[in-house]
């Protein structure tokens, strides 16, 4: 009997290696399942991906620009300088893949969860991240010039780094960031929390920070000519003048 139990075990996993081969093997197309699968360097521009499973998969040195990805799962994936500009990824799944040095250039993300991914060093500028969950996530000196980053939650999110020029925070959750040398000049943060954030040696020139929250926030040297401080919450309590410019008054 445990011969036979043996032998169907044996079988049973020769047959999953079959399909999991066969499915790394399937052609592009919505739905389609690749987990764990070696697609290093692959041309998938303009492929319509919606919904597919790609969780632990490989796509180092890929090409997905301008692909549909919408609610597709790339969960733990790997797509370090994967070129993905212009693609749909509204609702993806992308909880710790990495996608450093990436282009995501006016990618849309809008909705997507992003919690404790990498993408240092990404290029991010025009992107859209409306409401995208991005906790822990590692967003070190990524360019984020003119993203759309409103109602984002990047709570203890690393932006070390990062340029957010002409960026729209509003409303944004930026509660214990690291924006450390970070550039959000001309940068929109109405109405964003930013409470124990550091923002030690950041550049807020010309920002708004009209109703902000900066509770508690170490602001080392920061820079902040020309910032408007209207209704802010500034980091002793206080609640900054209308007309504020520059300083709380």
């Amino acid at each position: 009997m445990r011969y036979v139990i043996f032998c169907c075990a044996v079988a049973a996993l020769a047959c999953w290696s079959v399909i999991a081969g066969a499915a790394c093997d399937d052609p592009p197309s919505r739905d389609v399942i690749w987990i764990s699968c070696d697609k290093q360097g692959v041309d998938l521009r303009g492929e319509d991906l919606r919904g597919a499973v790609m969780t632990r998969s490989d796509f180092r040195g890929a090409d997905l620009s301008g692909a549909t990805l919408s609610d597709t799962d790339l969960n733990f994936a790997n797509l370090q300088g994967t070129q993905l500009s212009g693609a749909r990824m509204n609702n993806a799944r992308l909880v710790r893949t990495n996608l450093t040095e990436a282009n995501l250039k006016n990618v849309n993300l809008n909705g997507a969860i992003l919690d404790r991914a990498t993408l240092r060093g990404a290029q991010l500028a025009g992107a859209t991240l409306r409401g995208a969950a991005m906790y822990q996530t590692d967003l070190s000196k990524a360019n984020l010039v003119s993203a759309d980053l409103q109602d984002a939650n990047l709570t203890q999110a690393n932006l070390n780094g990062a340029d957010l020029s002409h960026s729209d925070l509003s409303s944004a959750t930026l509660d214990q960031t690291s924006l450390e040398e970070a550039i959000l000049r001309g940068a929109k943060l109405q109405q964003a929390s930013l409470e124990k954030a550091s923002l030690i040696s950041a550049d807020l020139r010309d920002t708004d920070l009209t109703k902000a929250t900066l509770v508690d926030a170490v602001m080392s040297e920061t820079l902040l000519k020309g910032a408007r401080l209207d209704e802010a919450q500034w980091v002793d309590r206080h609640r900054c003048r209308s007309g504020s410019i520059g300083v709380c008054r």
